[in-house]
Protein backbone atom coordinates (compact mmCIF):
# COMPACT_ATOMS: atom_id res chain seq x y z
CA UNK A 1 0.00 0.00 0.00
CA UNK A 2 2.63 2.28 1.03
CA UNK A 3 4.19 2.11 -2.75
CA UNK A 4 0.69 2.92 -4.42
CA UNK A 5 0.28 5.57 -1.88
CA UNK A 6 2.86 6.83 -3.08
CA UNK A 7 3.05 6.57 -6.93
CA UNK A 8 -1.05 8.21 -5.89
CA UNK A 9 0.49 11.27 -4.16
CA UNK A 10 3.63 11.66 -6.99
CA UNK A 11 0.72 11.33 -9.77
CA UNK A 12 -1.31 14.08 -8.12
CA UNK A 13 1.10 16.76 -7.48
CA UNK A 14 1.84 16.52 -11.58
CA UNK A 15 0.55 17.70 -14.04
CA UNK A 16 4.00 16.58 -16.51
CA UNK A 17 2.31 13.95 -18.66
CA UNK A 18 5.36 12.41 -18.82
CA UNK A 19 5.98 12.07 -15.69
CA UNK A 20 3.21 10.19 -15.01
CA UNK A 21 4.33 7.60 -17.76
CA UNK A 22 7.36 7.56 -16.29
CA UNK A 23 6.14 6.80 -12.33
CA UNK A 24 3.16 4.49 -13.84
CA UNK A 25 6.16 2.59 -15.75
CA UNK A 26 8.45 2.34 -12.77
CA UNK A 27 5.51 0.96 -10.94
CA UNK A 28 4.72 -1.31 -12.82
CA UNK A 29 8.29 -2.77 -13.08
CA UNK A 30 9.10 -2.68 -9.59
CA UNK A 31 5.96 -3.16 -7.87
CA UNK A 32 4.18 -6.64 -6.59
CA UNK A 33 2.85 -8.38 -9.53
CA UNK A 34 -0.10 -8.73 -7.82
CA UNK A 35 -0.23 -5.25 -6.80
CA UNK A 36 0.40 -4.07 -10.28
CA UNK A 37 -2.48 -5.75 -12.04
CA UNK A 38 -4.65 -4.30 -9.54
CA UNK A 39 -2.92 -0.73 -10.33
CA UNK A 40 -4.00 -1.45 -14.06
CA UNK A 41 -7.40 -2.17 -13.19
CA UNK A 42 -7.98 0.94 -11.09
CA UNK A 43 -6.95 2.59 -14.06
CA UNK A 44 -9.20 1.24 -16.29
CA UNK A 45 -12.17 1.46 -14.78
CA UNK A 46 -11.95 -2.03 -13.17
CA UNK A 47 -12.88 -1.01 -9.94
CA UNK A 48 -14.61 -4.64 -7.48
CA UNK A 49 -17.58 -3.48 -6.23
CA UNK A 50 -18.45 -1.48 -3.45
CA UNK A 51 -18.93 -3.51 -0.41
CA UNK A 52 -18.92 -0.61 2.32
CA UNK A 53 -22.30 1.89 2.31
CA UNK A 54 -21.35 5.55 2.84
CA UNK A 55 -24.03 5.86 5.39
CA UNK A 56 -22.12 3.20 7.43
CA UNK A 57 -18.36 5.30 6.83
CA UNK A 58 -20.19 8.25 8.15
CA UNK A 59 -21.11 6.16 11.33
CA UNK A 60 -17.82 4.56 12.05
CA UNK A 61 -15.99 7.38 11.72
CA UNK A 62 -18.53 9.76 13.96
CA UNK A 63 -17.40 7.16 16.61
CA UNK A 64 -13.87 7.07 15.79
CA UNK A 65 -12.81 10.23 15.70
CA UNK A 66 -15.53 11.75 18.40
CA UNK A 67 -16.84 13.76 16.07
CA UNK A 68 -21.33 14.60 15.74
CA UNK A 69 -22.78 12.98 12.59
CA UNK A 70 -23.73 16.18 11.79
CA UNK A 71 -20.36 18.21 12.15
CA UNK A 72 -18.74 15.36 9.52
CA UNK A 73 -21.72 16.00 6.99
CA UNK A 74 -21.94 19.68 7.52
CA UNK A 75 -17.75 18.97 6.88
CA UNK A 76 -18.30 16.36 3.98
CA UNK A 77 -20.97 19.09 2.13
CA UNK A 78 -17.72 21.69 2.40
CA UNK A 79 -15.46 19.11 1.40
CA UNK A 80 -16.94 17.58 -1.26
CA UNK A 81 -15.13 13.98 -1.19
CA UNK A 82 -16.25 11.50 1.46
CA UNK A 83 -12.87 9.65 1.50
CA UNK A 84 -11.13 12.86 2.30
CA UNK A 85 -13.33 14.66 4.65
CA UNK A 86 -12.62 10.83 6.73
CA UNK A 87 -8.96 11.16 6.22
CA UNK A 88 -8.92 14.49 7.50
CA UNK A 89 -10.89 14.00 11.02
CA UNK A 90 -8.63 10.35 11.78
CA UNK A 91 -5.06 10.87 12.17
CA UNK A 92 -2.97 8.00 10.44
CA UNK A 93 -0.62 6.12 12.49
CA UNK A 94 2.89 6.82 12.75
CA UNK A 95 4.06 3.48 12.07
CA UNK A 96 5.33 1.20 9.26
CA UNK A 97 2.46 -1.17 7.68
CA UNK A 98 3.29 -4.09 5.34
CA UNK A 99 -0.14 -4.51 3.86
CA UNK A 100 0.24 -4.82 0.35
CA UNK A 101 -2.51 -3.10 -2.30
CA UNK A 102 -3.95 -6.71 -3.78
CA UNK A 103 -4.20 -8.22 0.11
CA UNK A 104 -6.07 -4.95 0.82
CA UNK A 105 -8.20 -4.77 -2.50
CA UNK A 106 -9.46 -8.79 -1.82
CA UNK A 107 -10.33 -7.86 1.61
CA UNK A 108 -12.54 -5.25 1.01
CA UNK A 109 -14.22 -7.62 -1.68
CA UNK A 110 -14.30 -10.71 1.21
CA UNK A 111 -16.44 -7.82 3.25
CA UNK A 112 -20.03 -8.91 1.13
CA UNK A 113 -20.17 -11.92 2.73
CA UNK A 114 -19.19 -10.67 6.80
CA UNK A 115 -21.28 -9.64 9.60
CA UNK A 116 -21.51 -5.94 9.94
CA UNK A 117 -19.60 -6.22 13.29
CA UNK A 118 -16.80 -8.05 11.22
CA UNK A 119 -17.18 -5.49 8.35
CA UNK A 120 -16.62 -2.56 10.92
CA UNK A 121 -14.07 -4.37 13.27
CA UNK A 122 -11.66 -4.92 9.64
CA UNK A 123 -12.23 -0.91 8.52
CA UNK A 124 -11.98 0.83 11.79
CA UNK A 125 -8.46 -1.53 12.72
CA UNK A 126 -7.22 -0.39 9.15
CA UNK A 127 -7.80 3.30 10.22
CA UNK A 128 -5.55 3.23 13.39
CA UNK A 129 -2.86 1.13 11.24
CA UNK A 130 -2.33 3.23 8.16
CA UNK A 131 -0.18 6.47 7.57
CA UNK A 132 -2.13 9.80 6.54
CA UNK A 133 -0.95 9.13 3.25
CA UNK A 134 -2.18 5.49 2.91
CA UNK A 135 -5.44 6.17 4.97
CA UNK A 136 -6.77 8.72 1.73
CA UNK A 137 -6.04 5.99 -0.64
CA UNK A 138 -7.50 3.42 1.57
CA UNK A 139 -11.03 5.35 1.70
CA UNK A 140 -11.10 5.77 -1.90
CA UNK A 141 -10.68 2.47 -2.34
CA UNK A 142 -13.46 1.51 -0.08
CA UNK A 143 -15.82 4.38 -1.26
CA UNK A 144 -15.09 3.23 -5.24
CA UNK A 145 -14.34 6.82 -6.11
CA UNK A 146 -10.83 6.12 -7.02
CA UNK A 147 -9.61 8.67 -9.73
CA UNK A 148 -5.70 9.11 -10.22
CA UNK A 149 -6.01 12.20 -12.90
CA UNK A 150 -4.55 9.27 -15.36
CA UNK A 151 -6.13 8.65 -18.87
CA UNK A 152 -6.42 5.39 -20.70
CA UNK A 153 -3.87 7.19 -22.84
CA UNK A 154 -1.12 7.62 -20.69
CA UNK A 155 -1.72 3.97 -18.83
CA UNK A 156 -1.46 2.59 -22.07
CA UNK A 157 1.66 4.70 -23.01
CA UNK A 158 3.02 3.11 -19.84
CA UNK A 159 2.35 -0.03 -20.43
CA UNK A 160 4.12 0.29 -23.88
CA UNK A 161 7.03 1.49 -22.12
CA UNK A 162 7.30 -0.80 -19.46
CA UNK A 163 6.95 -3.45 -21.85
CA UNK A 164 8.55 -2.29 -25.36
CA UNK A 165 5.53 -3.43 -27.66
CA UNK A 166 3.42 -1.33 -29.70
CA UNK A 167 0.46 1.33 -27.76
CA UNK A 168 -2.29 -0.06 -30.64
CA UNK A 169 -1.39 -3.59 -29.12
CA UNK A 170 -1.30 -2.62 -25.75
CA UNK A 171 -4.54 -0.94 -25.94
CA UNK A 172 -5.94 -4.81 -27.47
CA UNK A 173 -4.93 -6.42 -24.70
CA UNK A 174 -6.53 -4.48 -21.92
CA UNK A 175 -10.24 -4.85 -23.31
CA UNK A 176 -12.03 -7.64 -23.07
CA UNK A 177 -13.05 -10.07 -19.50
CA UNK A 178 -9.86 -10.33 -17.57
CA UNK A 179 -10.22 -9.85 -13.85
CA UNK A 180 -7.52 -8.53 -11.86
CA UNK A 181 -7.68 -11.45 -9.58
CA UNK A 182 -7.09 -13.56 -12.20
CA UNK A 183 -4.38 -12.80 -13.76
CA UNK A 184 -0.76 -11.13 -13.54
CA UNK A 185 0.24 -7.85 -15.64
CA UNK A 186 3.05 -10.04 -17.53
CA UNK A 187 0.10 -12.07 -18.58
CA UNK A 188 -2.20 -10.09 -19.70
CA UNK A 189 0.86 -8.21 -21.82
CA UNK A 190 1.87 -11.55 -23.63
CA UNK A 191 0.76 -12.30 -26.81
CA UNK A 192 -0.20 -16.32 -25.39
CA UNK A 193 -2.75 -14.38 -23.55
CA UNK A 194 -4.52 -13.15 -27.30
CA UNK A 195 -4.83 -16.08 -28.46
CA UNK A 196 -6.54 -17.27 -25.01
CA UNK A 197 -9.19 -15.07 -25.07
CA UNK A 198 -11.38 -15.44 -27.81
CA UNK A 199 -14.18 -13.03 -26.16
CA UNK A 200 -11.60 -9.78 -26.77
CA UNK A 201 -13.39 -6.99 -28.59
CA UNK A 202 -10.98 -4.30 -30.31
CA UNK A 203 -10.59 -0.85 -28.99
CA UNK A 204 -13.06 1.57 -30.94
CA UNK A 205 -11.68 4.12 -33.16
CA UNK A 206 -13.70 7.55 -31.99
CA UNK A 207 -14.21 10.62 -33.76
CA UNK A 208 -13.99 14.02 -33.19
CA UNK A 209 -16.74 16.37 -32.88
CA UNK A 210 -16.37 18.70 -36.28
CA UNK A 211 -15.90 22.21 -35.05
CA UNK A 212 -15.21 24.31 -38.15
CA UNK A 213 -16.51 24.29 -41.82
CA UNK A 214 -17.13 21.30 -43.40
CA UNK A 215 -15.26 22.23 -46.43
CA UNK A 216 -11.65 22.63 -44.45
CA UNK A 217 -11.85 18.86 -45.07
CA UNK A 218 -11.18 19.25 -48.63
CA UNK A 219 -12.93 17.16 -51.08
CA UNK A 220 -16.77 15.54 -50.35
CA UNK A 221 -15.20 12.62 -52.42
CA UNK A 222 -12.48 11.59 -50.32
CA UNK A 223 -14.88 11.45 -47.97
CA UNK A 224 -17.76 8.44 -46.56
CA UNK A 225 -20.77 10.31 -44.62
CA UNK A 226 -22.95 8.01 -42.76
CA UNK A 227 -25.26 8.92 -40.48
CA UNK A 228 -24.98 9.06 -36.53
CA UNK A 229 -27.11 6.72 -35.15
CA UNK A 230 -28.44 7.02 -31.54
CA UNK A 231 -27.68 3.83 -29.70
CA UNK A 232 -24.72 1.89 -28.34
CA UNK A 233 -22.26 1.38 -29.79
CA UNK A 234 -21.04 -2.23 -29.67
CA UNK A 235 -18.74 -4.68 -31.49
CA UNK A 236 -20.31 -8.25 -32.27
CA UNK A 237 -17.72 -11.13 -32.01
CA UNK A 238 -18.03 -14.60 -33.14
CA UNK A 239 -14.44 -16.79 -32.80
CA UNK A 240 -14.92 -20.54 -32.44
CA UNK A 241 -18.47 -20.55 -33.61
CA UNK A 242 -19.03 -18.86 -30.31
CA UNK A 243 -20.86 -15.40 -30.03
CA UNK A 244 -20.28 -12.36 -27.63
CA UNK A 245 -21.79 -8.66 -28.01
CA UNK A 246 -19.60 -5.91 -26.25
CA UNK A 247 -20.42 -2.63 -25.63
CA UNK A 248 -17.98 0.63 -26.16
CA UNK A 249 -17.90 0.63 -21.90
CA UNK A 250 -16.75 -2.93 -22.46
CA UNK A 251 -19.76 -4.68 -20.73
CA UNK A 252 -20.27 -8.19 -22.02
CA UNK A 253 -24.00 -8.08 -23.23
CA UNK A 254 -24.65 -11.33 -25.31
CA UNK A 255 -27.26 -12.39 -22.81
CA UNK A 256 -29.18 -8.99 -22.51
CA UNK A 257 -29.76 -8.73 -26.65
CA UNK A 258 -30.74 -12.23 -27.34
CA UNK A 259 -31.68 -11.11 -30.92
CA UNK A 260 -27.76 -11.54 -31.98
CA UNK A 261 -28.21 -15.65 -30.64
CA UNK A 262 -28.70 -16.88 -34.44
CA UNK A 263 -25.39 -15.25 -35.55
CA UNK A 264 -23.59 -17.47 -33.95
CA UNK A 265 -23.97 -19.75 -36.64
CA UNK A 266 -24.62 -17.67 -39.35
CA UNK A 267 -21.53 -15.84 -39.00
CA UNK A 268 -17.98 -17.01 -39.78
CA UNK A 269 -15.92 -17.96 -37.37
CA UNK A 270 -13.07 -14.94 -37.42
CA UNK A 271 -15.52 -11.88 -37.89
CA UNK A 272 -15.70 -8.41 -35.48
CA UNK A 273 -18.34 -6.16 -36.64
CA UNK A 274 -18.28 -2.66 -35.40
CA UNK A 275 -21.38 -1.14 -35.20
CA UNK A 276 -24.56 0.68 -33.64
CA UNK A 277 -27.38 -1.68 -31.55
CA UNK A 278 -30.24 0.54 -31.78
CA UNK A 279 -34.04 -0.52 -31.83
CA UNK A 280 -35.83 -0.91 -35.09
CA UNK A 281 -39.57 -1.94 -36.16
CA UNK A 282 -40.93 -2.09 -39.94
CA UNK A 283 -37.28 -1.02 -41.10
CA UNK A 284 -37.75 2.17 -38.75
CA UNK A 285 -34.96 3.22 -36.30
CA UNK A 286 -36.29 3.80 -33.09
CA UNK A 287 -35.69 6.73 -30.11
CA UNK A 288 -33.22 6.23 -27.66
CA UNK A 289 -35.70 6.52 -25.32
CA UNK A 290 -37.31 2.94 -26.46
CA UNK A 291 -33.52 1.69 -26.03
CA UNK A 292 -33.63 2.67 -22.47
CA UNK A 293 -36.41 0.12 -21.45
CA UNK A 294 -34.05 -2.56 -22.46
CA UNK A 295 -30.39 -1.31 -20.93
CA UNK A 296 -31.81 -1.98 -17.35
CA UNK A 297 -33.79 -4.83 -17.48
CA UNK A 298 -32.03 -7.82 -16.10
CA UNK A 299 -34.82 -10.90 -17.73
CA UNK A 300 -35.68 -10.01 -21.31
CA UNK A 301 -39.39 -10.46 -21.69
CA UNK A 302 -41.16 -11.15 -24.50
CA UNK A 303 -42.94 -7.68 -24.19
CA UNK A 304 -40.16 -6.07 -24.60
CA UNK A 305 -38.86 -7.83 -27.70
CA UNK A 306 -41.81 -7.18 -29.52
CA UNK A 307 -41.52 -3.53 -28.20
CA UNK A 308 -37.88 -2.74 -28.73
CA UNK A 309 -36.50 -5.24 -31.51
CA UNK A 310 -32.65 -4.49 -31.51
CA UNK A 311 -30.59 -4.83 -34.82
CA UNK A 312 -26.57 -3.77 -35.35
CA UNK A 313 -26.35 -1.05 -37.88
CA UNK A 314 -22.94 -2.44 -38.87
CA UNK A 315 -20.24 0.26 -39.29
CA UNK A 316 -16.94 -1.58 -40.42
CA UNK A 317 -15.43 -4.89 -40.30
CA UNK A 318 -12.19 -5.64 -37.58
CA UNK A 319 -11.97 -8.80 -38.47
CA UNK A 320 -11.86 -11.16 -41.15
CA UNK A 321 -11.85 -15.46 -41.33
CA UNK A 322 -9.96 -14.66 -38.07
CA UNK A 323 -7.50 -12.09 -39.56
CA UNK A 324 -7.30 -8.02 -38.02
CA UNK A 325 -7.84 -6.07 -41.25
CA UNK A 326 -8.16 -2.64 -39.02
CA UNK A 327 -4.77 -1.68 -41.20
CA UNK A 328 -6.54 -1.88 -44.54
CA UNK A 329 -8.83 1.46 -45.80
CA UNK A 330 -11.99 1.80 -44.96
CA UNK A 331 -13.51 1.18 -48.14
CA UNK A 332 -11.57 -2.10 -48.27
CA UNK A 333 -13.17 -3.21 -45.15
CA UNK A 334 -16.31 -1.67 -46.53
CA UNK A 335 -16.25 -4.14 -49.04
CA UNK A 336 -15.62 -6.76 -47.74
CA UNK A 337 -18.21 -6.00 -44.89
CA UNK A 338 -21.04 -5.39 -47.75
CA UNK A 339 -20.11 -8.84 -49.19
CA UNK A 340 -20.06 -10.50 -45.94
CA UNK A 341 -23.46 -9.12 -44.71
CA UNK A 342 -24.96 -9.94 -48.28
CA UNK A 343 -23.50 -13.83 -47.97
CA UNK A 344 -25.31 -13.94 -44.44
CA UNK A 345 -28.33 -12.90 -45.34
CA UNK A 346 -28.73 -15.57 -48.30
CA UNK A 347 -29.09 -17.72 -45.80
CA UNK A 348 -31.58 -16.28 -43.69
CA UNK A 349 -32.86 -12.90 -44.88
CA UNK A 350 -34.30 -11.63 -42.07
CA UNK A 351 -30.93 -11.48 -39.52
CA UNK A 352 -30.48 -8.35 -37.01
CA UNK A 353 -27.76 -6.78 -39.27
CA UNK A 354 -28.05 -3.58 -40.97
CA UNK A 355 -25.48 -2.36 -43.48
CA UNK A 356 -25.26 1.26 -42.29
CA UNK A 357 -26.31 3.35 -45.37
CA UNK A 358 -23.82 5.83 -47.21
CA UNK A 359 -25.33 8.99 -48.25
CA UNK A 360 -24.44 9.93 -51.73
CA UNK A 361 -23.56 13.94 -51.58
CA UNK A 362 -21.92 16.05 -54.38
CA UNK A 363 -20.78 18.88 -52.77
CA UNK A 364 -20.64 19.86 -48.78
CA UNK A 365 -24.09 21.97 -49.22
CA UNK A 366 -25.45 18.41 -49.64
CA UNK A 367 -23.69 17.03 -46.87
CA UNK A 368 -25.11 20.01 -44.50
CA UNK A 369 -28.86 19.52 -46.29
CA UNK A 370 -28.50 16.11 -44.97
CA UNK A 371 -27.28 16.74 -41.60
CA UNK A 372 -30.41 18.87 -41.26
CA UNK A 373 -32.86 16.14 -41.65
CA UNK A 374 -30.90 13.86 -39.17
CA UNK A 375 -33.67 13.70 -36.54
CA UNK A 376 -36.03 13.08 -39.00
CA UNK A 377 -33.91 9.57 -38.89
CA UNK A 378 -33.93 9.34 -35.06
CA UNK A 379 -30.06 10.46 -35.26
CA UNK A 380 -27.73 12.66 -33.74
CA UNK A 381 -25.91 13.82 -37.10
CA UNK A 382 -23.82 12.66 -39.59
CA UNK A 383 -20.45 10.54 -39.69
CA UNK A 384 -17.48 11.86 -41.78
CA UNK A 385 -14.94 9.20 -42.32
CA UNK A 386 -11.61 9.56 -45.15
CA UNK A 387 -12.60 6.77 -47.18
CA UNK A 388 -8.91 5.86 -46.77
CA UNK A 389 -8.42 5.62 -43.61
CA UNK A 390 -7.13 2.86 -41.41
CA UNK A 391 -9.35 1.70 -37.98
CA UNK A 392 -7.45 3.64 -34.90
CA UNK A 393 -7.32 3.34 -31.53
CA UNK A 394 -9.20 5.83 -29.27
CA UNK A 395 -9.88 9.07 -30.34
CA UNK A 396 -8.16 10.75 -33.07
CA UNK A 397 -7.73 13.42 -35.39
CA UNK A 398 -8.01 13.89 -38.84
CA UNK A 399 -9.44 11.03 -40.16
CA UNK A 400 -13.37 10.39 -38.60
CA UNK A 401 -15.32 13.42 -37.93
CA UNK A 402 -18.95 13.46 -36.29
CA UNK A 403 -21.38 16.54 -37.25
CA UNK A 404 -23.38 16.74 -34.88
CA UNK A 405 -26.94 18.54 -35.40
CA UNK A 406 -27.29 21.67 -32.97
CA UNK A 407 -29.48 21.10 -29.40
CA UNK A 408 -32.75 21.76 -28.95
CA UNK A 409 -32.62 24.22 -26.19
CA UNK A 410 -34.98 25.94 -23.95
CA UNK A 411 -34.71 28.95 -21.57
CA UNK A 412 -35.32 28.00 -17.84
CA UNK A 413 -35.07 29.98 -14.51
CA UNK A 414 -32.14 28.88 -11.77
CA UNK A 415 -34.44 27.51 -8.64
CA UNK A 416 -31.54 25.56 -6.98
CA UNK A 417 -27.60 25.63 -6.39
CA UNK A 418 -25.74 22.64 -4.74
CA UNK A 419 -21.81 22.43 -4.14
CA UNK A 420 -19.91 20.43 -6.80
CA UNK A 421 -17.34 17.74 -5.68
CA UNK A 422 -13.72 16.99 -5.39
CA UNK A 423 -11.89 20.92 -6.45
CA UNK A 424 -14.98 22.09 -6.90
CA UNK A 425 -16.59 21.63 -3.24
CA UNK A 426 -16.33 24.75 -2.31
CA UNK A 427 -18.42 26.22 -5.41
CA UNK A 428 -22.34 26.09 -6.10
CA UNK A 429 -21.92 24.81 -9.92
CA UNK A 430 -24.90 22.35 -10.01
CA UNK A 431 -27.77 23.53 -10.80
CA UNK A 432 -31.31 23.08 -11.24
CA UNK A 433 -33.50 24.93 -13.69
CA UNK A 434 -37.79 25.49 -14.04
CA UNK A 435 -39.94 26.91 -16.48
CA UNK A 436 -43.68 28.43 -15.97
CA UNK A 437 -46.86 26.49 -15.06
CA UNK A 438 -49.00 29.41 -15.00
CA UNK A 439 -47.65 31.72 -11.99
CA UNK A 440 -45.37 28.21 -10.91
CA UNK A 441 -41.95 27.27 -11.50
CA UNK A 442 -41.71 23.56 -12.28
CA UNK A 443 -38.24 21.85 -12.30
CA UNK A 444 -37.52 20.17 -15.26
CA UNK A 445 -33.81 19.65 -15.67
CA UNK A 446 -30.68 19.74 -13.89
CA UNK A 447 -27.24 20.76 -15.09
CA UNK A 448 -23.31 21.79 -14.50
CA UNK A 449 -21.84 21.96 -17.20
CA UNK A 450 -21.48 24.98 -20.02
CA UNK A 451 -20.13 27.78 -18.28
CA UNK A 452 -17.21 29.24 -18.42
CA UNK A 453 -14.68 29.78 -14.80
CA UNK A 454 -15.84 33.57 -14.81
CA UNK A 455 -19.03 32.87 -14.83
CA UNK A 456 -19.51 30.02 -12.32
CA UNK A 457 -17.65 32.63 -10.03
CA UNK A 458 -20.09 34.73 -11.07
CA UNK A 459 -23.14 32.32 -10.52
CA UNK A 460 -21.47 31.27 -6.97
CA UNK A 461 -21.41 34.75 -6.06
CA UNK A 462 -25.03 35.41 -7.07
CA UNK A 463 -26.51 32.28 -5.56
CA UNK A 464 -24.64 32.95 -1.91
CA UNK A 465 -26.18 36.55 -1.75
CA UNK A 466 -29.93 35.24 -2.81
CA UNK A 467 -30.25 31.96 -0.99
CA UNK A 468 -33.60 31.58 0.64
CA UNK A 469 -33.45 28.55 2.29
CA UNK A 470 -30.78 25.63 2.79
CA UNK A 471 -31.12 22.02 2.20
CA UNK A 472 -27.80 20.34 3.48
CA UNK A 473 -25.64 21.10 0.19
CA UNK A 474 -28.48 22.66 -1.47
CA UNK A 475 -30.17 26.20 -1.45
CA UNK A 476 -32.96 27.53 -2.54
CA UNK A 477 -32.55 31.06 -4.31
CA UNK A 478 -34.32 34.05 -5.65
CA UNK A 479 -35.75 32.79 -9.32
CA UNK A 480 -34.01 35.59 -11.26
CA UNK A 481 -31.80 34.08 -14.02
CA UNK A 482 -32.17 32.91 -17.04
CA UNK A 483 -30.43 30.40 -18.48
CA UNK A 484 -30.80 28.61 -22.28
CA UNK A 485 -30.35 24.81 -21.83
CA UNK A 486 -29.67 22.61 -24.33
CA UNK A 487 -30.71 19.20 -25.18
CA UNK A 488 -29.78 15.75 -27.31
CA UNK A 489 -33.61 14.54 -26.96
CA UNK A 490 -37.19 14.64 -24.85
CA UNK A 491 -39.34 12.35 -24.07
CA UNK A 492 -42.12 11.60 -22.07
CA UNK A 493 -41.98 10.91 -18.21
CA UNK A 494 -44.60 10.05 -15.07
CA UNK A 495 -41.70 10.11 -12.71
CA UNK A 496 -40.63 14.20 -13.65
CA UNK A 497 -43.06 16.77 -12.11
CA UNK A 498 -42.83 19.07 -15.70
CA UNK A 499 -43.84 15.57 -17.55
CA UNK A 500 -40.63 15.14 -19.53
CA UNK A 501 -37.18 13.90 -19.17
CA UNK A 502 -34.62 15.41 -21.03
CA UNK A 503 -31.27 13.61 -22.64
CA UNK A 504 -27.77 15.29 -22.03
CA UNK A 505 -28.93 18.89 -20.30
CA UNK A 506 -26.56 21.14 -20.57
CA UNK A 507 -26.17 24.87 -20.14
CA UNK A 508 -25.69 26.97 -23.67
CA UNK A 509 -25.67 30.68 -22.13
CA UNK A 510 -26.60 32.58 -19.95
CA UNK A 511 -29.25 35.14 -20.85
CA UNK A 512 -28.40 37.89 -18.73
CA UNK A 513 -30.90 40.26 -21.28
CA UNK A 514 -33.58 38.11 -20.35
CA UNK A 515 -36.12 38.40 -17.14
CA UNK A 516 -37.13 35.27 -15.35
CA UNK A 517 -40.83 36.13 -16.78
CA UNK A 518 -40.15 35.37 -20.47
CA UNK A 519 -38.17 32.15 -19.49
CA UNK A 520 -40.27 29.21 -21.22
CA UNK A 521 -43.43 27.58 -20.34
CA UNK A 522 -44.01 24.24 -19.45
CA UNK A 523 -46.41 24.14 -22.71
CA UNK A 524 -43.15 24.86 -24.78
CA UNK A 525 -41.40 22.06 -23.38
CA UNK A 526 -44.86 19.92 -24.05
CA UNK A 527 -44.41 21.17 -27.58
CA UNK A 528 -41.07 20.40 -28.32
CA UNK A 529 -42.00 16.83 -27.24
CA UNK A 530 -44.50 16.20 -29.83
CA UNK A 531 -42.83 17.04 -32.49
CA UNK A 532 -39.00 15.35 -31.34
CA UNK A 533 -40.69 12.85 -28.72
CA UNK A 534 -42.01 10.09 -30.86
CA UNK A 535 -45.57 11.63 -30.30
Amino acid sequence: MRAFSELFTHIDQTTSTNEKIDALADYFEHADPRDAIWCVALLTGKTPRRTIKSGELRDWCAETSGTPVWLLEESYHVVGDLAETISLLLKGSDGETSHTLHEVINSLIALENKTDDQRKAYITGMWRQLSQQELFVFNKLITGGFRMGVSDKITIKALAKRYSIDENIVAHRLTGNWQANETLLDTLMSATHDAADISRPYPFYLAYALETAPEELGDVKDWQIERKMDGIRGQIIVRDHQLFVWSRGEDLLTEKFIEFEPLAKLLPSGTVIDGEIIPAKDENFLPFHVMQTRIGRKNVTKKSLTEAPLVMVCYDLLEHDGVDIRHLSLMQRRELLVQLIETVKEKEANIPLWLSPVLICQNWEEVAAQRLKSREYNCEGLMLKRKDSEYKTGRRRGDWWKWKVDPLSIDGVLIYGQRGHGRRADLYTDFTFAVWDGDELVPFAKAYSGLTDKELLEVDRWIKKHTTDKFGPVRSVTPELVFEIGFEGINASSRHKSGVALRFPRILRWRKDKPAKEANTKADLIDILHVYGGL
